[in-house]
């Protein structure tokens, strides 16, 4: 199964994209607001190797190229009958700036509200996250909330945690229907 935009396939895993993969995940900058640290070439054949085995994760590659920029997570979150989803996305710095990832998350959107049937689209950030943020503001998604030190997933020298707020974003299927007529 894959989505097709003007530039990109977004496509299921598959276990060799370990290699566009490792190219931004080995990145320190890349992980600052994610709960996982930079990872090496065997954890990314792993982590490849899982993603291809379900449905969560989508691979963004370059129609051109046909290379991986990026991924987005995208999964129905408890209890299903509230039927709503959350996204999120993590593209190689070489590819910021040139719209792929509000592309990607567009195709996503749609697929979650026009074919799975989706109420309700949610995601997260690290309020420190300005990129993410006007992502999420860019894909018409509105801000519902400022959780304070509400996750950590770092800690300091002595195992303390290092509490960050987020913010909660959030599209209903009427206001995707909205801004789609």
């Amino acid at each position: 199964m894959f989505f097709e935009t003007e530039r990109l396939i977004v496509r299921k895993f598959d276990a060799t994209d370990w290699i566009d993969l490792h190219e931004y995940l080995s990145q320190k900058e890349v992980l600052k607001y994610e709960p996982t640290s930079e990872s090496d070439e065997e954890e990314c054949k792993q982590i490849a190797s899982e993603r291809s085995k379900n449905d969560v994760f989508w691979a963004v590659c370059n129609k051109e190229t046909n290379k991986m920029i990026g991924h987005v997570y995208f999964e129905q979150i408890e209890p299903v009958k509230f039927m709503t989803w959350e996204i999120g996305y993590i593209f190689n710095p070489t590819y910021y700036g040139k719209g792929y990832a509000t592309e990607a998350c567009k195709a996503i959107l749609k697929y979650g509200f026009e074919q799975l049937g989706a109420h309700r689209i949610i995601a997260m950030c690290n309020v420190e996250n300005s990129a993410s943020w006007r992502l999420l503001e860019r894909l018409s998604m509105r801000r519902e909330g400022h959780r304070l030190e509400n996750a950590f997933f770092k800690k300091t020298d002595d195992g303390k945690p290092i509490w960050i707020d987020s913010f909660q974003y959030a599209i209903l299927e009427n206001e995707w229907k909205g801004i789609r007529d």
